[in-house]
């Protein structure tokens, strides 16, 4: 099993990891886009999963090329960025969040938004904002390992490094993404883009238990996941499950409507009560 990064302390990542594995529980992961509907409503949003059980939230970037995201993720994006969204709204956002809870919360994230801010100022600004994890889609491990690399200047360990692990991933190849992660691993369960399915992908389990020979760290499933059955059996395979495109499906839906917190909650508590359902034999 490969060694782990000496990560900084007192994460709420690792804090909340380590009382769900206390309590038998797994995670459920919420994802939305930062700035959809418009960054004013975002941190009410963030605050509404809290309330229906999400134990993380992923809150992404909007970017203009977002090539790992379906397009339901895509067309969220556009709406942030068509609202203003800038990555000084993500910082506000954060520190609005703050000022009412802490639930630990990762930056989903192409690397040209954070080049483009500078990569340490990025780092430091979020981390100092109230971000816990920075998870960035289109970094490969290679540009994390060597001491001068881009990877190496993400931060000094307060920001936990979400890896990304793919259905296609031999062991080798685990061994090399896990090496710098912290945090969580995100297996990704299926080939391709974010979306909706209609069926869970199929040998999650299989992955999973490779990428444990790798890493002690929490492992997360996440691409496809849109129901709570669906949910339910996601987290039967792992730590957790990470649920995006359905949530943000909503959000397209109800943007307009003055109760969207309120919907967005009701509707994302059946997924954590199915999530929560499932013991942890970790």
């Amino acid at each position: 099993m490969s060694s782990q990064p000496d990560p900084a302390p007192d994460n709420r990542i690792d804090r909340k990891f380590r009382e769900l594995k206390e309590r038998g529980r797994k995670a459920f992961v919420a994802y939305i886009t930062a700035g959809d509907p418009n960054p004013a409503a975002t941190p009410e949003l963030v605050l509404a999963l809290e309330r229906a059980g999400a134990d993380v939230v992923e809150l992404g970037m909007p970017f203009s090329d977002p090539l790992a995201d379906g397009v339901v993720n895509q067309l969220s994006a556009q709406r942030a960025l068509e609202a203003g969204t800038t990555p000084a709204h993500l910082l506000q956002i954060l520190r609005k969040v703050r000022t009412q809870s802490q639930v630990p919360i990762v930056l989903y994230t192409y690397f040209n938004l954070v080049y483009h801010y500078g990569i340490e100022r990025f780092c430091q600004d979020a981390h100092d904002a109230g971000a816990d994890g920075l998870l960035v889609l289109d970094l490969p491990p290679e540009e994390s390992l060597a001491p001068n690399s881009v990877g190496s200047r993400l931060g000094d360990g307060s920001l936990r490094r979400i890896s990304l692990v793919a259905p296609t991933s031999p062991p080798e190849r685990i061994a090399q993404i896990v090496q710098k992660a912290s945090g969580f691993v995100y297996y990704v369960s299926r080939e391709g883009v974010t979306g909706m399915r209609d069926q869970v992908a199929s040998g999650s389990s299989g992955q999973v238990e490779l990428i444990r020979k790798a890493t002690t760290l929490p492992i997360c499933i996440g691409f496809g996941i849109s129901t709570p059955e669906q949910a339910r059996t996601v987290a039967q395979q792992a730590d957790g499950a990470v649920v995006g495109s359905v949530l943000v499906n909503r959000l397209a839906e109800w943007g307009r409507d003055p109760d969207l917190a309120a919907k967005l909650e009701a509707f994302a508590r059946p997924l954590a009560e199915a999530i929560h359902s499932v013991g942890s034999t970790r």
